[in-house]
């Protein structure tokens, strides 16, 4: 065997472990969840808030957390796509012009996407205390918005850099205008991946605490307006943990089961529904 097929052999092999060693994680992970967590889940998990002494051990659920992560999660994401999506129609060349300022903007976002999330929650924490805000469901929106807006926006960047040139010129021809070529064909051939990229960051503002832990504050209750404090169930699952009563630690891995199904769930709907989607795109 010569020294290329040597080195490719080596290549694939590492390949190869690398990815069973990923899944082996991935499942042991998981497993040590479901192991620890099922037997905890019920029905007065998912529908009742907290009783008083719920982390001392006594009754009630977490239902606060799950609407709570849900409303923090939801308002992130649409307020992040709301920016995202005007920002990356703008990289592309046709809109840009071919703008020097594209490429800047590209990499300040791949700056923006590795700063850990603990650092846009002291910068949320900052702006909260200069406006006089109180930690609140809309301070811990703002501060998942932060947090989602580089991932969403580089997602839909290089969705729409794979749409074929051909696709848009044939657009361009018939006499459509830019702004028409854009929402008729440019984003409904990128419609399937422009789902991926909104699930992928809910997903990933759902499971976010460093941001929300100093802006969006804690309650054992519903949050009924925008300005009271919102829990969430990464925060539920922190608190529980760190108590010293084994119950309550048992509920924690309940919390995480269900935070674990919630994402699954997400995962599972975004890969349907785009392969549902790509039976109308044109090949």
């Amino acid at each position: 065997m010569d020294a290329r097929r040597l080195e490719e052999a080596a290549f694939k092999a590492s390949g190869l472990a690398s990815i069973l060693l990923i899944i082996s994680c991935l499942l042991l992970m998981i497993l040590t969840i479901l192991i620890k967590g099922l037997p905890g889940l019920s029905w007065e998990m998912v529908s009742r808030g907290p009783d008083s002494g719920f982390y001392l051990g006594g009754g009630g659920g977490i239902l606060n957390a799950i609407i709570g992560s849900i409303y923090l999660a939801a308002g992130g994401t649409a307020l992040a796509f709301a920016i995202s999506l005007p920002t990356a129609i703008y990289l592309q060349k046709e809109y840009s012009g071919g703008s020097a300022l594209a490429e800047p903007i590209r990499s300040c976002l791949d700056i923006l996407w590795g700063i850990p999330s603990i650092i846009y929650g002291a910068f949320g924490f900052i702006i909260m205390l200069y406006l006089g805000m109180r930690a609140s469901l809309l301070a811990g929106i703002l501060s998942l918005a932060f947090v989602v807006f580089p991932i969403m926006t580089r997602s839909f960047d290089e969705i729409l850099r794979t749409i074929p040139a051909e696709l848009k010129e044939v657009s361009y021809a018939v006499g459509a205008t830019r702004l028409e070529t854009m929402f008729s064909v440019t984003l409904k051939q990128a419609a399937p991946g422009i789902l991926t990229g909104i699930v992928l960051s809910f997903g990933r503002a759902i499971g976010d605490a460093a941001s929300i832990l100093f802006t969006a504050g804690y309650s054992d209750q519903v949050p009924r307006s925008l300005f009271e404090p919102a829990a969430s169930l990464p925060l539920a699952i922190f608190f529980q943990f760190g108590t010293p009563y084994q119950a309550v630690q048992g509920r924690a891995y309940t919390s995480a089961v269900i935070l674990l199904l919630i994402v699954l769930l997400l995962t599972t709907m975004t890969r349907v529904m785009s392969h549902i989607s790509r039976r109308y795109l044109i090949r």
